[in-house]
């Protein structure tokens, strides 16, 4: 199938960006009014562009130029922010935080499945909620859906949740913080161990501080990353000829790939700090668009009819993941 032109794409974008910036003037707005930022650009951008869909609907016109936004754009962002963040900053984590990360999410995939077994949720559709719970939203969904053969209905019910879900995190974990006294570090640890998409960690870390949206982004891509070996554990389990036909995009995302490349110039010095500036600025940019596409994808109607067992199997899965993510901090802590 041939990707959409630009003509076809540019609807969505514009609108996207119109609503980038309506955001970025609340944002100003705000801190004119109050002397701070209470509210960040980004979560202006994914709440004002839910809101439309959920008041005006999406033309089908939006439709392939949204999807772009959401997507490429995300990624190419998640790629630039690499550029300002050197290899010293992984190292500093140690290799404590990356088996912490694995651990938390394997046990929140049993748990999370567990859940959605006991309310009565299919085996598909419990996997998929427990995949997006567990690693990162819509994109393990969308992963995982064909290799355990899951249905669309299925496939919709679970991404209904995440956005609902996702949507309230990006809001409420910024308030977390000055009531949890979390370190920057801690906070950011947490925020990639909790928010389901990469844009939504940045929405939510952004107010806090750049360490903590560094910890944050890393954190979530070390997640992103656990998508590779539980596609091919869902392969195995369902006796569907192991790695056949399995793509390497889809057990590894280029972009993560993309990210790692561009660290890797920045810690050998091979990026000029103007190109590092100008990285930090589109990737902010690029972001905040693609969190107006994002909001721009829900419609919280369709939310609310996929089901109240789906929710709530999701918010208690996510619940569980938020209990082993602070556990996994005391350990951490404890250890250091």
């Amino acid at each position: 199938m041939s990707k959409p032109g630009f003509s076809k794409i540019f609807p969505g974008l514009a609108v996207s960006a119109l609503i980038t910036g309506f955001a970025q003037a609340l944002a100003v707005a705000q801190k004119a009014l109050i002397g701070h930022q209470l509210v960040d650009g980004l979560v202006f951008a994914i709440v004002l562009g839910t809101v439309f869909h959920t008041v005006f609907g999406l033309w089908p016109s939006l439709t392939a130029g949204i999807a772009f936004s959401a997507k490429f754009l995300l990624e190419l962002a998640i790629v630039l922010l690499g550029a300002s963040i050197s290899a010293a900053s992984v190292t500093e984590t140690g290799t404590s935080i990356v088996a912490m990360v694995a651990v938390i999410v394997l046990l929140s995939l049993i748990i999370s499945y567990s859940i959605c077994r006991l309310l009565g949720l299919t085996d598909h559709l419990a996997t998929l909620v427990a995949c997006g719970n567990s690693i990162c939203g819509n994109s393990a969904i969308v992963a995982a859906a064909p290799v355990i053969g899951a249905e669309s209905d299925d496939v919709a019910a679970s991404i209904a949740f995440t956005a609902a879900l996702g949507i309230l995190v990006v809001l409420l974990l910024p308030w977390l913080f000055p009531l949890s006294h979390m370190s920057q570090w801690q906070y950011g640890v947490f925020a990639g161990m909790t928010v389901y998409a990469v844009p939504q960690v940045l929405a939510a870390t952004a107010p806090i501080g750049v360490a903590s949206v560094h910890i944050g982004t890393l954190v979530k891509l070390m997640r992103v990353l656990m998508l590779g070996p539980v596609v091919l554990m869902l392969r195995f389990k369902g006796n569907r000829h192991g790695i056949a036909g399995l793509s390497v995009s889809r057990l590894i995302p280029w972009f993560i790939v993309g990210f790692f490349a561009m660290m890797g110039l920045r810690s050998f010095d091979l990026i000029p700090d103007v190109a590092v500036n100008a990285a930090k600025t589109s990737s902010t940019l690029l972001t905040t668009i693609s969190m107006a596409a994002l909001g721009l994808s829900v419609n919280m109607r369709t939310v609310f009819a996929s089901g109240g067992r789906v929710l709530l199997a999701g918010m208690l899965s996510l619940i569980a993941l938020g209990t082993l993510s602070f556990g996994g901090l005391f350990l951490l802590s404890a250890g250091g």
